[in-house]
């Protein structure tokens, strides 16, 4: 897997086909998401018997109002009615009365037959000669006469802002209830508006319309900006997966939730191959910058028309509007252009919807301005040249460092005050980084380096890693630069850019002249870390043999540090233990120096079974000895390995002590936490970041535990084939250790798809490849699995040794999980005295609660409960833990045991739904009947009539229908209701 954008889930995290560029928000009218509702009600009015004759459709630009009008006219021929279209051009406006020379030809060609003899004349000669003797009167005469005449029409004109105001005045005097009770006319305008979708009166909208918006019996529709939940509905109906909350963000914060931009962003990313579907997510890569727009877009070709100064207003303030009201001086500034002119290149900006003010508080002055599409802002910055990017950027940065200046001075109000966004966490560093000049250089790099580490570990990649190598750039003195190389390093590894990590970690390792043993010791530990997170197992080979270090001239504690977490990296425990007692003279000795070999060993110890060092080194204060972010990458070591043993408590205590929260963790080790933790969906979601941007493969031992976990979330909540492709994809990946854990899941898969037989394969598999590697880290769950399948299938003196096997593991490790999988495996065998099983149990109940993990405390209650003095309770607790994480698939056998059990299940309604629910998603993940009985311990008869009232239910007729409906995440059955 490693950093290579997903390949660790070939199909599980397949990439997406490129969008269709014709389905746009102005090209599709099946593309509506957010017009539903304004377009069923337009409908309704405009066809009503006695509803509106006109009807004004206003949106800003790319608001999808030729989408809209042209939606709308689908619905005339179902009324008996005709339709034409006519679209006014950009030159239109100059040449009086084109617009009703248009109109009368088309009503021409719609003339009934035979003619109204009450109406003569109206005929396209007559107008045309009217146009050509500017004859307004005879005009009028003729497109009225031509409107009677005409047979039940839908008349759209689009653009009309750009249509002649004579001809629309012309047509807003004509009484078309009266003349043409048959004739529906709808007119498109485009309207201003702002970021926030604002619609200043009057904005952007010629007089024409709106006196024709204004007349007796108009009806006026104004298309808003989308919300955010409907940009998630054009992902989801574009591209079949439900959209990922990350992507919907980033869409909606540049599109502004404009159509237009809305359509180009999905189009873009999409066939750059920056969008990918993971679990029917979609998801975006982190790092994927935002497209450009091209200079033929609607956007782009509204600013160029505006010529100069606008142009050149608009490129300041794609960097300079944070500053507020002051970046219009700072602007006049940067490009030397007079203060009246960027007020005049402001007002036009604002006339023509490119740019909005943001107004102030009530009866204050506007705050400052934007971009009325943050897209455009993005791309008329990304267009800048470098000279005119390097001034405005330092305008940028002194604008900024002025008003921190005053802030520290006690002198406020002396500056400008700028907007929000100018104190981001990004806007500073970002200006900083496209400065050239290295003027006041000594605080440039205190002020990246100091944004890098509030920013870390910068899960999203919003530019960290950028903002220390622009540091590095302009340190001066050898020793900041050093110190700001090795922080790279390290910060680049925790968030996950190896291949970045990488190439720094080498030369300084080649030129290690300057740094310190523990420094050098750091960064070989980096280096192999990031080698084998990137899938390089050459790579790995070649760090753990020694051959690469003997050309270094590193001290010995360096290169043993690097060469032991190598072959720890390939699963060579006993090797790394040898190596580290054969050296340990040579590192040893001072305290920081052996804090990293130290680690290595304790971990290698703890996989092979012996964890009272691990246990110890928990606590060392030698850890504090090292530099921050090394002692963060043994805080992050330590933690995953308890998450990885299920010691949740343990983990929170080694945070506590280091001054740390689970928010502090790389994603990685988050996904653990809130696995543990109960809080499914956020795991699942974090967990999908992680293998759509490559980072789900961490040091042995724990490379597996993504795949592992996340396959028994999904298979928890019916996920079976999602399950198996999660394993599939992850087989074969990882840089040396044995698929134990892989093997623990897919049993669990297997067992509930019925075959006993082939998880009881899978189980031995894996603890031969366990014993093989001469490990005992993760097998409790391999002997406690294996103990169950030997007990379904009635081998109980099998299930007696697996148990017997599984209490030497909890002797030997102490862990709090053996113990109770051994107390849980115990109580199931047979032939023992009701007491006993019940005294077991209780203390397993006792130990599950002190572990504070929500599903273990449910599964163990839900054992419990046939022998506790309250099955109901015990039952109920464990109903309400199962819905708190979203067992799904668990919840359902519970309602069977309370059901068994004489009571009643809680709230009914909402049973049935689930029910529905979890049976909708076992057909979508491709189950046949007899598997989906096999899952939900059913007949098959029971599955068929289910399906039956779901279909009945949902009003649908096919399995193919229920498998759209939970990939684009709309429920079903009373869900839907």
């Amino acid at each position: 897997m490693g950093n290579r954008s997903g390949p660790a889930a070939a199909d599980f995290a397949a990439q997406l086909p490129p969008a269709d560029p014709t389905a746009g928000a102005d090209r599709d009218p099946a593309q509506l998401p957010g017009r539903e509702r304004a377009l069923d009600d337009a409908r309704q009015r405009l066809f009503a018997s006695d509803g509106p004759n006109l009807l004004v459709v206003e949106g800003e630009r790319g608001a999808g109002r030729s989408t809209f009008v042209h939606a709308l006219a689908t619905g005339a021929p179902a009324q008996g009615m005709e339709v034409s279209l006519l679209v006014c051009g950009s030159e239109d406006g100059p040449r009086p009365l084109l617009l009703a020379l248009r109109l009368v030809k088309a009503l021409e060609r719609h003339r009934q037959a035979p003619p109204r003899s009450r109406w003569a004349g109206g005929g396209a000669a007559d107008a045309l000669a009217a146009v050509e003797r500017g004859d307004r009167a005879a005009m009028v005469q003729v497109l009225t006469v031509a409107l009677a005449q005409s047979a039940p029409l839908t008349l759209v004109v689009d653009d009309a802002q750009n249509a002649d105001t004579e001809s629309l005045d012309l047509l807003g005097g004509v009484d078309l209830e009266r003349v043409a009770p048959d004739i529906r006319l709808v007119v498109s305008a485009v309207r201003h508006g702002g970021a926030a979708g604002q619609h200043p009166p009057g904005g952007g909208r010629s007089g024409g319309v709106e006196r024709l918006a204004h007349r007796r019996g108009a009806h006026r529709t104004v298309l808003p900006r989308l919300e955010r939940a409907e940009v998630a509905a054009v992902v989801s109906r574009r591209l079949h997966g439900v959209a990922d909350p990350e992507l919907v963000r980033e869409m909606y914060d540049l599109s502004g939730g404009v159509p237009a931009a809305v359509d180009f962003l999905l189009t873009a990313w999409a066939r750059d191959g920056a969008i990918r579907r993971i679990d029917n997510r979609v998801l975006l890569i982190p790092g994927s910058p935002p497209p450009v727009l091209p200079d033929e877009d609607r956007f782009v070709a509204a600013l160029r028309a505006l010529g100069e100064p606008s142009r050149t207003v608009a490129a300041a303030l794609s960097v300079l509007w944070p500053l507020g009201r002051s970046a219009a001086a700072r602007a006049a500034e940067a490009t030397g252009l007079p203060v009246a002119l960027v007020d005049d290149g402001l007002r036009a900006l604002i006339a023509a919807g490119v740019v909005v003010e943001l107004p102030g508080p009530e009866g204050a002055s506007a705050r400052g301005w934007t971009f009325s599409v943050p897209l455009l802002e993005h791309t008329v910055r990304h267009r800048l040249g470098p000279l005119e990017r390097n001034r405005l950027a330092v305008a940028a940065v002194q604008a900024v460092r002025d008003v921190a200046d005053a802030r520290t001075a006690g002198a406020w109000g002396t500056v400008p005050e700028p907007l929000a966004e100018s104190a981001s966490d990004t806007y500073l560093p970002d200006r900083l980084a496209e400065v050239d000049s290295r003027s006041d250089h000594r605080r440039a790099v205190a002020e990246l380096a100091a944004a890098a580490d509030r920013l870390h570990p910068d899960a999203g990649r919003r530019g960290m890693l950028r903002w220390l190598r622009t540091a590095v750039r302009f340190a001066e003195e050898p020793e900041v630069r050093d110190d700001l190389t090795r922080r790279y390093v390290g910060m680049a590894y925790t968030a996950g850019e190896y291949e970045a990590a990488r190439p720094a970690a080498a030369s300084i390792l080649r030129d290690p002249a300057g740094f310190g043993v523990v420094a050098l010791q750091e960064t070989a530990a980096l280096m192999v870390g990031s080698t084998a997170a990137a899938g390089d197992r050459m790579g790995l080979d070649r760090l753990a043999s020694g051959h690469w270090w003997q050309t270094l001239r590193l001290p010995v504690a360096a290169e043993v540090t690097g060469r032991a977490l190598a072959l720890c990296g390939q699963g060579r425990w006993a090797q790394a233990l040898e190596l580290l007692a054969e050296t340990e003279r040579e590192w040893g000795g001072a305290r920081p120096t052996r804090v990293l070999p130290a680690l290595f060993r304790a971990v290698a110890e703890l996989v092979t079974g012996e964890p009272e060092l691990f246990v110890r080194f928990l606590t060392w204060a030698d850890v504090n000895e090292l530099s921050r972010y090394g002692r963060y990458a043994v805080t992050v070591v330590q933690v995953d390995q308890l998450l990885g043993a299920g010691d949740l408590r343990e983990a929170g205590a080694v945070l506590a002590r280091r001054g740390m929260t689970e928010k502090s963790l790389p994603p990685y080790s988050l996904f653990l936490w809130y696995h543990l933790e109960g809080r499914w969906g956020e795991a699942l979601a974090v967990a999908r970041r992680l293998l759509v941007s490559g980072q789900a493969d961490p040091p042995a031992p724990g490379h597996h535990l993504l795949p592992e976990r996340g396959a028994a979330l999904l298979l928890a909540r019916g996920r079976t084939r999602s399950a198996q492709r999660l394993l599939d994809d992850a087989r074969g990946q990882a840089t040396g250790p044995a698929e134990s854990l892989l093997d623990r899941a897919e049993a669990e898969l297997l067992r509930t798809l019925g075959d006993l037989s082939g998880a009881e394969q899978t189980l031995r598999r894996g603890l031969k490849a366990a014993e093989a590697g001469g490990y005992v880290y993760g097998t409790d769950e391999l002997w406690a699995a294996l103990a169950d399948v030997c007990l379904d299938t009635g081998q109980v003196s099998s299930a007696v040794e697996c148990l017997r096997s599984l209490e030497r593991v909890a002797e030997r490790t102490g862990g709090a999980r053996a113990h109770l999988l051994h107390l849980r495996g115990a109580a199931r065998l047979p032939g023992q005295d009701t007491t006993a099983v019940r005294d077991i149990l209780r203390e397993a109940v006792s130990l599950a609660r002190s572990r504070s993990q929500p599903f273990e405390t449910a599964v163990t209650l839900l054992d419990a409960a046939p022998t506790s003095s309250d099955p109901a309770r015990s039952l109920y607790e464990a109903y309400e833990l199962f819905g708190e994480v979203g067992a799904s698939l668990w919840r359902f056998r519970t309602r069977a045991a309370i059901r068994e059990s004489g009571n009643p299940v809680p709230g009914r309604k909402q049973a049935t739904a689930e029910n529905e629910q979890l049976l909708a998603v076992l057909v979508a993940e491709g189950l046949s009947n007899r598997q989906i009985s096999s899952v939900l311990r059913l007949s098959e008869d029971a599955v068929a009539n289910r399906l039956t009232r779901l279909f009945a239910r949902a009003g649908m007729r096919s399995r193919a229908e229920i498998v759209a409906a939970v990939r684009t995440g709309h429920p079903l059955g009373t869900l839907a209701r």
